[in-house]
């Protein structure tokens, strides 16, 4: 087993430090740019009768497309990131998670904007309209309240105080990251053929979050077998409905999705200001306690 644990190290490090370089950011940034003004350019192309043939079918005719196509580039980015902090504490990749959320609800307002006209104009699509204040103000609160759980979770001790048996904690969740990582790379690549080849591909973040829900057991289980206690087993718990919250949101038609959205963003600051209170070992009433 301390060559699964190792393996995993060693494997997941570098993938990570590669990732999280200045260097590599700098170079996804600009490949988000180029990317974007060449789908202008080829959605141009396009509506002037430019590009014909059997897969002309296969790029859109709204502008706004390509500003949909940019936050889907993003939220990919972001679910990248997410995956390489699993290995960190649990409630930093709940945080990670709010955060791809609050993309999502954004990335939903923009997506209605392929309903509008060129130029824009709101006559006639007033339903839409409102999709797009509901998500864009979901984002913001959840946006908002993220900040507040960010404050929050500085006090929680959810970690093994060194030595091998934090090495093998969090070198099991590496491994789980690294599973996670080589299902969205599979997914990412079996969702583009179906979208070449003319079928209809699946809903990519959708699918995948469900995926994540398994993850996010998974991960519950292993802390349980490093920190058995039962305020950590109940905070870790907690964490994962949170994230199955958001998972449901992801699924929810609109309206119900901003109003899920924003309560498992206040359930999950709502858990960590009771566990700061009453469990940490900072808190005030447990040290009366003792």
């Amino acid at each position: 087993m301390d060559f699964v644990y190792k393996w995993a190290t060693y494997t997941f490090d570098p993938l990570h430090h590669f990732w999280e370089h200045d260097r590599t950011q700098r170079a996804v940034a600009g490949f988000l740019v180029v990317i974007f003004a060449l789908t202008l350019i080829v959605i141009e192309m396009k509506r002037q009768g430019m590009i014909t043939g059997p897969k002309a079918h296969l790029i859109p005719s709204s502008h706004y497309m390509a500003i949909n196509l940019a936050f889907t580039l993003v939220l990919i980015l972001e679910v990248v990131s997410l995956i390489f902090t699993l290995p960190c504490s649990i409630s930093k990749a709940v945080g990670k998670q709010f955060e791809i959320l609050a993309l999502i609800m954004l990335r939903s307002a923009f997506k209605a904007l392929a309903y509008f006209p060129e130029p824009i104009s709101i006559t006639g699509h007033e339903k839409e309209l409102w999709v797009i204040i509901s998500d864009g103000g979901g984002a913001v609160i959840i946006f908002a309240l993220l900040g507040v759980y960010t404050l929050l979770r500085r006090n929680l001790d959810e970690t093994i105080r060194g030595g091998p048996i934090l090495f093998k904690f969090v070198a099991a969740k590496k491994l789980v990251a690294l599973i996670m990582l080589g299902i969205f790379v599979y997914m990412g690549l079996q969702n583009t053929v179906l979208y070449l080849t003319g079928d209809h591909p699946f809903s990519f973040f959708q699918s995948f979050y469900t995926v994540l829900i398994f993850s996010d057991i998974m991960l519950v289980l292993i802390a349980q077998r490093f920190l058995p206690e039962f305020s950590a087993v109940f905070r870790n718990s907690g964490f994962a409905l949170a994230t199955l919250l958001i998972r449901l949101a992801l699924t929810a038609p609109p309206y119900y999705n901003v109003l899920i959205g924003i309560g498992s963003a206040i359930f999950a600051c709502l858990l960590t200001l009771v566990y700061n209170t009453f469990y940490s070992s900072s808190a005030i009433y447990a040290r009366k306690k003792a």
